[in-house]
């Protein structure tokens, strides 16, 4: 089946709860979800992660998205985040982005961003590495989101953060 379905992916810094939003939209939404690939993938290393590493994920990521995207019933899916993860990442890490991944970049659409805020507290989590550079990332996700020319919205809020993920994804819904 040849359908154009939407993608609204759901990404921001470490623990602002985007994995948390995404399964609850998809939930609200009774549409699928695509995980996030490089969870499992961190989780199974025995070694420090590298570039190939990352290379990796990114393969990963796509293929995981692909194949929710092959099987959705419904017009639009959520991702928990996308591959554009792993250029953030890895500027930040290795100070370089796997060429695969910049090759990628522009040919990978997403209809809305929900950029999640850092106003949710840290939890701790032993794949989390950079709890006091939450607002460094925060503004490395604006800046890469705005070189994609991407349409995203920060959502924000402790106690309504999936009302106004809601409202978000309402507003592109409706434009069709």
């Amino acid at each position: 089946m040849n359908r154009n379905i939407k993608k609204i992916a759901i990404v921001g810094p470490e623990s602002t709860g985007k994995s948390t939003i995404t399964a609850q939209l998809a939930r609200h939404y009774e549409t699928l979800w695509v995980p996030e690939y490089a969870r499992y993938y961190c989780a199974a290393l025995t070694e420090p992660c590298n570039l190939q590493d990352e290379t990796n994920m990114f393969h990963g990521q796509v293929a995981l998205e692909e194949s929710i995207l092959s099987i959705a019933e419904k017009d639009f899916i959520f991702c928990d985040t996308t591959f554009l993860t792993v250029k953030i990442w890895s500027d930040e890490v290795f100070g370089e982005t796997p060429q695969v991944v910049l090759d990628a970049l522009p040919c990978y659409h997403y209809d809305l961003y929900l950029l999640m805020d850092i106003d949710l507290p840290w939890q701790e989590d032993p794949l989390r590495d950079f709890p006091h550079k939450r607002e460094h990332f925060m503004q490395v996700w604006h800046k890469e989101l705005k070189a994609l020319n991407a349409a995203y919205i920060v959502i924000g809020g402790q106690e309504n953060r999936l009302d106004n993920a809601i409202a978000a994804v309402e507003s592109l819904l409706l434009i069709k």
